[in-house]
Parts: structure tokens; C-alpha cells; sequence
């Protein structure tokens, strides 16, 4: 299952990615918010992030107008790792050598187009390990 989160920023955004998950039948819970009103980017990030962090979903996918502050946000939370990014080389490299559990994505960054190429390429990509899982243990280090 894949978590969804978007302030009023990533609405419009997160409605393309919804349609896209449902088209290909991967399952995904919407974390809000639930319009284009004002709202606070952190208080759906987060939301979207610890369940990423606690399991009940393998990946999460979150949105705001630059993707920074809502990325920001779930890197708060244990045990993610949230990449902003802005092309799908990018989405593949974060889950290769990252292993990123979450996608951050800025709806005025980028279109609806290259946004649903990020998200099919991120959730396709396996994580290499090897040598990155080195680097990722390191990163999860930082968190004690």
C-alpha cells in the first residue's frame, strides 16, 4: 500500500497519482488534505510518513508546491527516507542507491506528465544494496 499525503499545493497533483494507482491497481491510502483550501503541508507529510515508518504502508508519495517543505517534514519521522524529486532519474537512483521509502514531488515543479513517470519509476526500482546498504545503515545511524 502506498501512502499519500498533499497539502493545497500538491492537491491537484496528488488527484493525477490517485487516478494513475487506481488505474494500475496499486492500493493507497490518502493521508489528505481534501481540497485546494489552505492547510499545513507538515500535518499531512507527517501523517503520510509514519505510516510509512510503522509499516502499515511499504512506500508513501507526498506533495506541496515545491516539494521541499513537505519532504522536510516527513524526514522528521524515523525511520523514512523521503527524496524530493524532479525527474525520473532521480526516482530511480533514490531507490537504487537510497533506498528511499518515500517520493516528494513539487506540484509547480513539476506537470502532471513527468510527475506520474517519477512515481511508475520509483515504485518499480529496487534498492541495490551492496555496497549502499553500508551508506543506508549509516543514515539510519543518524536517527539514535
Amino acid at each position: 500500500m502506498i501512502a499519500l499525503g498533499s497539502d493545497h499545493g500538491g492537491y491537484a497533483l496528488k488527484q493525477h497519482v490517485m487516478a494513475y494507482l487506481t488505474e494500475k491497481g496499486i492500493p493507497y491510502r490518502d493521508f489528505g488534505c481534501d481540497s485546494t483550501d489552505s492547510c499545513d503541508y507538515p500535518d499531512f507529510g507527517s501523517a503520510a510518513a509514519r505510516a510509512v515508518a510503522d509499516g502499515t504502508c511499504e512506500k508513501g508519495i507526498v506533495i506541496c508546491t515545491t516539494g521541499i517543505g513537505i519532504s522536510i517534514a516527513a524526514n522528521k519521522v524515523k525511520g523514512v527516507r523521503c527524496a524530493l524529486c524532479s525527474d525520473p532519474l532521480s526516482a530511480e537512483m533514490t531507490r537504487r542507491h537510497n533506498d528511499a521509502n518515500m517520493l516528494a514531488m513539487g506540484a509547480g515543479m513539476v506537470g502532471p506528465n513527468l510527475a506520474l513517470r517519477m512515481v511508475e519509476v520509483f515504485l518499480a526500482t529496487e534498492f541495490e544494496g551492496g555496497r549502499h546498504q553500508r551508506r543506508v545503515d549509516k543514515i539510519t545511524a543518524l536517527e539514535a
